[in-house]
């Protein structure tokens, strides 16, 4: 049984399936407040009750933000639970809609699209000063003199990365325990790109909710590699290649600080035939980050459409897995 004891495989795949369809079509809802926002306010909330007394030592540091990841994580699980837990308990087909619907806020397709949008659209125009605005919302570098192609190369690296965050781990949690496994992913996500620094203030007191979003991540993210280069292959209108994007993450992903990041930036870099990583700026201080790919050609513009279309096959592939994989399921039941 799936869905943590809700419901079995074919009904968890056709609702990953529906919760990404729905995402498609109306992407990170307005109304009412986004699941993740109500994590982050959690992970402040903790956070400040967790650090009022100053001169902790390095160990209690880290057993506070043990407490923190356990605490944020598992009452998002719990909270997805009793959600669907309470509509089931009114009506099934209450409890499929909600549990659907609490997937689908997970998942960011078309949020990572709309970002990437946002950033594209003032560069066609020339207007950089726009292009570097709205590219600072998606990264953590420095991003007021960058040119062009850093621009391209930031708002890239973000879709790449974040085809595993905002897309493949949260549907295979889906997959594996509906809204309420979902949403523990999520919230660890949320965990580690609050306090999940290598920096004085969260070295320690960030490390477990760190390495928990690195243990998430581990098998995702190495199925992103192949999903991407299939997604390539399927790409006739576009200059991408397959074979190049699979040897790009034999080549380069191991050379990635982070154990799963370097694989889905390195198949991207390699589809397209481009170099992504170089040095970025944090605060004024130069920074060497792990260089993906071939610089077969420079980085253009069109690379950031590119990369979207390259997100959105890969979603369309586990859709077509979910789908299909529900009918067999339900043909042998």
């Amino acid at each position: 049984m799936a869905g943590l004891g809700f419901y079995g495989w074919p009904e968890a795949c056709w609702m990953a399936a529906a919760a990404l369809a729905l995402d498609w079509l109306i992407g990170d809802p307005r109304w009412p407040t986004h699941p993740v926002i109500w994590m982050g306010r959690a992970v402040q909330a903790l956070e400040k009750r967790l650090r009022r007394r100053d001169g902790l030592s390095a160990a209690a540091l880290r057993r506070r933000g043990q407490v923190l990841a356990a605490a944020v994580t598992l009452g998002s699980l719990a909270a997805a639970w009793l959600a669907v837990a309470a509509a089931r308990f009114v009506h099934p087909w209450l409890g499929y809609a909600v549990n659907t619907w609490l997937i689908s806020t997970t998942l960011a397709v078309k949020g990572l699209k709309q970002a990437a949008d946002r950033v594209a659209m003032p560069l066609a125009a020339g207007d950089l000063p726009e292009a570097r605005k709205y590219v600072g919302w998606i990264v953590g570098r420095d991003t007021d003199r960058l040119d062009e192609p850093e621009i391209v190369r930031a708002t890239v690296e973000t879709v790449a990365e974040n085809t595993v965050d905002a897309f493949v781990s949260p549907f295979c949690f889906a997959l594996l325990g509906g809204a309420p496994l979902a949403f523990l992913y999520r919230a660890a996500n949320t965990l580690d790109s609050m306090v999940g620094y290598k920096n004085e203030r969260y070295l320690d007191f960030g490390r477990a909710s760190a390495r928990l979003d690195d243990a998430l991540n581990y098998l995702p993210s190495r199925l992103s590699g192949p999903l991407i280069a299939l997604a390539a292959w399927m790409s006739r209108d576009l200059p991408v290649s397959a074979r190049r994007a699979l040897r790009s993450v034999r080549t380069f992903a191991g050379r990635h600080p982070s154990p799963n990041s370097g694989i889905p930036e390195s198949a991207v870099a390699g589809a397209l035939g481009v170099e992504l990583g170089g040095v970025n700026i944090y605060f004024g201080v130069p920074s060497e980050r792990a260089r993906m790919g071939w610089p077969l050609r420079p980085l253009r513009q069109e690379d950031i459409p590119a990369s979207v279309k390259l997100l959105y096959r890969t979603s369309y592939l586990l859709f077509a897995a979910a789908l299909l994989a529900g009918i067999g399921l339900m043909a042998q039941g």
